[in-house]
């Protein structure tokens, strides 16, 4: 399951959840919520696989557009032995040459800002959400703490 579809179920949970009467507090169903923790703990190593399939397709494109680059390279140099007599040809072929490598770099470095750009974006977003998590687990964790203290029990029966 999505993480965000998860994040969603999380937030229903604590639309669906009953108000305590005269506080802020809500009481909710603890074995939906440890459920979804649990799928959310399942999710996040997906997402992160993902982001490492963009990586390994980004070094794949730079491979290949290495390689044609090498391949362009090699054919414009032995195109340029063969015209050696041609002393004008040979010093366009080489040129040119040098054109296509620079490009086909420039493209490959282009490539890779994009992937890495989309696997910073990636993770910066993962992160977001991991933190949104977090932050609202530890204010549950915090109401119902503060819960337990307003009604003197003062040590809570089950440590988070």
């Amino acid at each position: 399951m999505d993480i965000l579809q998860l994040i969603d179920r999380l937030e229903e949970l604590f639309n669906d959840a009953k108000a305590v009467p005269f506080t802020h507090n809500v009481v909710v169903d603890e074995d939906r919520m440890l459920e979804l923790i649990d799928q959310m703990r399942i999710a996040i190593p997906e997402e992160v696989k993902k982001a490492q399939q963009v990586m390994a397709q980004r070094d794949r494109v730079m491979a290949q557009a290495q390689e044609e680059a090498n391949r362009t390279l090699q054919l414009s140099r032995d195109k340029a032995e063969q015209l050696i007599e041609r002393d004008i040809i040979v010093q366009e072929a080489q040129r040119r040459a040098e054109q296509i490598l620079a490009q086909a770099r420039n493209e490959a470095e282009v490539t890779r800002v994009d992937a890495d750009n989309y696997v910073v974006d990636t993770l910066m977003q993962l992160q977001d959400q991991i933190s949104k998590m977090s932050n609202q687990v530890a204010n549950g964790i915090r109401m119902v703490q503060e819960e337990q203290m307003r009604k003197g029990s003062g040590s809570p029966e089950k440590e988070v």
